[in-house]
């Protein structure tokens, strides 16, 4: 696959992370496995071991589920004459589903945003300073 051009907002560079795209090319995967990221893009060489996503992806994941959980089990409880323990199958095999499904997003959407900004072993604000691939005007690995 050919590398895309570098992200021109952070918001761009964020939703490459959390499709599981390398997030300065989008030509490569971010992730070699569920949770772990590559250690260097095959397309673009850019290091990922800098990354410092640490708990903030679950955090999200957590949220958004329990945003969108709350309005389902009210209606669940309120509508239906569904018995308490089903509700409670119900709830927990979609909240558990949800959340497992949001993980990996919002890992690769943190990182993203670490390499945009900078953060933790990161250059000082990559994703500002970059050019075309193959090209750079600052120090981005």
């Amino acid at each position: 696959m050919t590398p895309a051009a570098p992200p021109q907002s952070l918001f761009q560079a964020i939703m490459r992370g959390a499709r599981g795209q390398c997030p300065r090319c989008a030509g490569q995967s971010l992730f070699a496995r569920w949770l772990r990221p590559v250690e260097q893009c095959a397309a673009c060489g850019q290091d990922w071991r800098g990354h410092s996503a640490d708990d903030f992806p679950p955090y999200i994941a957590i949220i958004i589920t329990g945003h969108v959980m709350a309005p389902i089990i009210i209606a669940l409880g309120l509508y239906t004459g569904m018995g308490w323990p089903m509700m409670m199958a119900l709830c927990l095999a979609m909240t558990v589903t949800m959340v497992l499904g949001l993980l990996q997003p919002a890992k690769g959407g943190v990182i993203a945003m670490q390499w945009w900004l900078g953060m933790h072993g990161f250059a000082r604000a990559p994703g500002r300073l970059l050019g075309p691939i193959g090209t750079s005007k600052g120090n981005d690995t």
